[in-house]
C-alpha cells in the first residue's frame, strides 16, 4: 500500500515513521528539496497546484493525506476525482477560513468567543461596541503560530491593525478570560468508528505552542468529545482531527480546528498505546483504530529557533528526543521532546527541565 502526503514537513515525516512498521510505503509532494520527511518515500519536487504531479501522485498512491491545512481546496477535490484523499476537501475549506470555521462552531451549537466579520477599518470601528476590549484582529486566511494576528486594547490600535491586514478579508474576536488552553486529539474511520485521546492541556507563547502534557481523566474530557462527535460526524470525517479549546470556568469555548496530525499530540508517539500518527494512517485505510489510552504521566516540549544538544535531552529520565532534521531558524520548530514516566514527581521533574532546556536556545 502506497500513501501520498502533501508537504513533507516533520508531520509527514512522523506519519511516515509511524507507517512503515505497517509496510506502508510513500509519495511526497513538496516544493522544498530539503524538506525533513523527502528521504523517507518518493519525492514529487514542485508547487501543490502542479496538476502534471498531483495526476502523478494520485496515479502512484493508492490514497493521499496532507500534512496542512493550507493545501488548497481544490487541490483535494481535484485529487478526490482520481484517487481517495483523507480527510475531505470539505474539512479543508471550512478550516482555511477563520469566519467559516466560527459560523460551523455555532452551527453545531458549540460556543466560541465572540467575533465579526471585518472588511475595512469602518467594519472594525463598528464591531468594537458589541466585541469590546482588549480583542484581536486576525486575517481569515492562511495565519498559523500566531501570524496574521493583532491585538486590539484601545480604540487607537484599530487603524495600524487594520493597516497590518494589507486590506486581507479578517475576523475581530474578543478577549477569552481562560483558564487553560486544552486540545482534542480524535480520530474517525470511513465505518464511523471513533477514538478519542486524553485531553492535551497547552502553554503558548508568542503564538507557538511551547508545552503540551496528557491530561488523562480531566473533568471536561467528555465535554470536548461530545463537542468533537459532531464535528466529525457532520463532516463524515475521516483520520485525524485536532480540536482547540478554551476552558472558561470549566465550560469549553472552540477556538479552532486542524483536519490533520497535531503538535499537541505529539506526546502521544510514546505516551499512548497507539500514537496519531499510526491511528490516522489506520483511519485513512479503514483499518481498527489502536487504543488511545494514556501510558503513565506523559507530556511534550517544542524546541523553537535553537536545539539543545540530544545528549542535554536524553540525560533527562525518561526523555525522547525528535529531531526534524531541519536548520534552526528565529521562530521555527525544530524538534521536540517528550517525557514519559509512571511517577508523577518523576514526569514534573524532567518536563521542568525540559522546558527549561527549551527556553535556553530559544531565539524567537
Amino acid at each position: 500500500m502506497k500513501v501520498g502526503i502533501l508537504g513533507g514537513g516533520q508531520l509527514a515525516r512522523m506519519i511516515a515513521l509511524a507507517g512503515y512498521p505497517l509496510g506502508l510505503q510513500f509519495v511526497i509532494l513538496d516544493p522544498s528539496d530539503t524538506a525533513g520527511a523527502i528521504g523517507l518515500g518518493e519525492h514529487l519536487h514542485g508547487e501543490y497546484d502542479n496538476q502534471a504531479l498531483l495526476a502523478e501522485l494520485a496515479e502512484k498512491a493508492d490514497i493521499v493525506t496532507y500534512e496542512f491545512e493550507n493545501v488548497p481546496a481544490e487541490v483535494a477535490s481535484f485529487l478526490a476525482d482520481h484517487t481517495k484523499i483523507y480527510p475531505a476537501a470539505n474539512a479543508l475549506a471550512i478550516a482555511q477560513d477563520r469566519l467559516t470555521e466560527k459560523n460551523f462552531f455555532h452551527q453545531l451549537d458549540i460556543p466560541t468567543a465572540e467575533f465579526a466579520p471585518i472588511n475595512s477599518l469602518e467594519d472594525l470601528q463598528n464591531a468594537m461596541p458589541d466585541i469590546k476590549y482588549p480583542a484581536i484582529l486576525k486575517s481569515r486566511r492562511m495565519g498559523y503560530d500566531g501570524k496574521g494576528q493583532m491585538p486590539l486594547k484601545i480604540s487607537a490600535d484599530l487603524p495600524d491593525a487594520w493597516q497590518s491586514m494589507a486590506g486581507a478579508q479578517s475576523i475581530v474576536e474578543g478577549f477569552v478570560d481562560f483558564q487553560r488552553e486544552v486540545s482534542m486529539i480524535a480520530a474517525r474511520r470511513p465505518s464511523g468508528e471513533m477514538v478519542f485521546y486524553p485531553l492535551s492541556e497547552n502553554q503558548h507563547s508568542r503564538g507557538i505552542l511551547r508545552v503540551s502534557k496528557c491530561c488523562e481523566n480531566d473533568v471536561l474530557q467528555q465535554q470536548a468529545e461530545e463537542y468533537t462527535t459532531r464535528i466529525l460526524e457532520t463532516l463524515n470525517y475521516v483520520g485525524i482531527i485536532a480540536v482547540e479549546f478554551f476552558d472558561v470556568q470549566g465550560k469549553l469555548l472552540a477556538n479552532e480546528f486542524a483536519p490533520r496530525v497535531h503538535n499537541s499530540g505529539h506526546w502521544t508517539i510514546e505516551g499512548a498505546e497507539t500514537s496519531q500518527f499510526e491511528n490516522h494512517l489506520r483511519a485513512i485505510l479503514d483499518l481498527p483504530l489502536g487504543s488511545t489510552k494514556a501510558r503513565g504521566y506523559a507530556g511534550m516540549v517544542n524546541f523553537i529557533g535553537g536545539l539543545p544538544t540530544t545528549t542535554q535531552v536524553l540525560d533527562l529520565p525518561n526523555s525522547h528526543m525528535h529531531l526534524y532534521d531541519k536548520v534552526p531558524r528565529k521562530g521555527r520548530k525544530v524538534a521536540h521532546a517528550t517525557i514519559r514516566a509512571d511517577d508523577p514527581e518523576l514526569f514534573s521533574n524532567s518536563l521542568k527541565q525540559l522546558q527549561d532546556l527549551a527556553q535556553e536556545v530559544d531565539d524567537s
